[in-house]
């Protein structure tokens, strides 16, 4: 392959002018020198090296966005709509800023870090993370993080995260349903951790709030692995008949439950009113239409990387934990109780 001290013998100039010109930095040079320099170029099918420039600058320019699922959605985090977008949107972000992402998904934290510390990532994005395993990365990898959705007890009090205001946009859907007339409500996720954990207190704030009993009862674990979701669904059928409406922890578990319950006959809103949280394409085709939580996935994606760019160039950060704000859609899955 041709080099740069090549072409510049070729075109009687400097390297230095062809460097400027690769790189895009014509502004002192003649544009018929650019336009010789990117002919030859072009007729040489010259490629830069990437990693020798990357090296020279002491930089990888790669990025590494880290996922810990639990056991029970490892083989299929990448099918989660949620995760499927946010890691398109990282992606694209990265990027348009000339880095490349690197993708690692594992349940063991050990195999993260060895396998982030061995790509020599400028920054690393994180999801899924527990209070040990910040502590772990923080003792372990030296470079700039930022998690995404991340809830750490005060074992750790220094850290960036872009999260969402889960107690608020739960709060606010449970209060639309007792607005419309519902006092029997159930909260339905696969678990009570991290963003369900605090979806779930924002659904129990709006019930206390309106003086409605609540009780262990007002919880639904779903179980997600597959050799155990039809029962878990049998007995949220069971369970249902003693609700007028469910709050799900996420779209696609509404969506999940409307369909069980209609092939059981159910009718929505009719016998019983549904919504749930994110608003994600599911809750857009499903019918009746879903109402929920909305959460602007592409923000969140965005700032995450913005806030791990001014780590990389050294500048401070106007806050360290950013909390994004939620709105209800209200569609037709819920229905108003008569003589409310």
């Amino acid at each position: 392959m041709v080099t740069i001290k090549q072409m510049a013998e070729m075109l009687g100039v400097s390297t230095t002018t062809i460097s400027n010109v690769i790189h895009g930095k014509t502004k002192e040079v003649s544009k018929e020198t650019v336009k010789r320099v990117n002919e030859l170029i072009e007729a040489c099918e010259y490629v830069p090296n990437i990693n020798a420039r990357n090296l020279a600058q002491n930089k990888s320019k790669i990025i590494g966005l880290a996922i810990k699922p639990r056991q029970s959605k490892y083989k299929k985090t990448t099918k989660d709509i949620f995760i499927n977008e946010l890691t398109s949107d990282i992606e694209d972000y990265v990027r348009k800023n000339g880095y490349y992402m690197m993708l690692y998904i594992s349940e063991d934290i050990y195999e993260i870090i060895n396998s982030v510390s061995s790509w020599n990532v400028d920054g690393l994005i994180l999801m899924g993370m527990s209070t040990d395993d910040c502590i772990m990365l923080k003792q372990k990898f030296k470079k700039p993080m930022v998690f995404i959705d991340s809830y750490f007890d005060n074992r750790v009090v220094d850290y960036v995260n872009v999260g969402l205001d889960d107690v608020g946009g739960c709060h606010d859907i449970t209060k639309y349903l007792i607005e419309n007339g519902h006092k029997k409500i159930a909260y339905i996720a696969d678990n009570c951790e991290g963003c369900d954990k605090y979806r779930y207190l924002g659904f129990r704030n709006a019930l206390i709030e309106s003086k409605i009993m609540i009780s262990d009862q007002n919880f639904i674990l779903i179980q997600s692995e597959r050799n155990k979701l039809g029962a878990s669904l049998e007995d949220i059928f069971n369970a249902s008949k003693h609700f007028t409406a469910l709050v799900c922890a996420s779209d696609y578990y509404a969506v999940l439950i409307m369909n069980y319950l209609m092939d059981k006959g159910v009718k929505i809103p009719e016998d019983i009113s549904i919504v749930g949280f994110d608003d994600n394409i599911y809750a857009q085709i499903v019918r009746p239409h879903l109402s929920t939580v909305h959460q602007d996935i592409s923000e969140k994606s965005k700032v995450a990387v913005e806030k791990l760019f001014k780590m990389i160039e050294n500048e401070s950060l106007s806050e360290k934990n950013t909390i994004l704000p939620t709105t209800i859609v209200i569609r037709n899955s819920v229905k108003k109780i008569a003589g409310k």
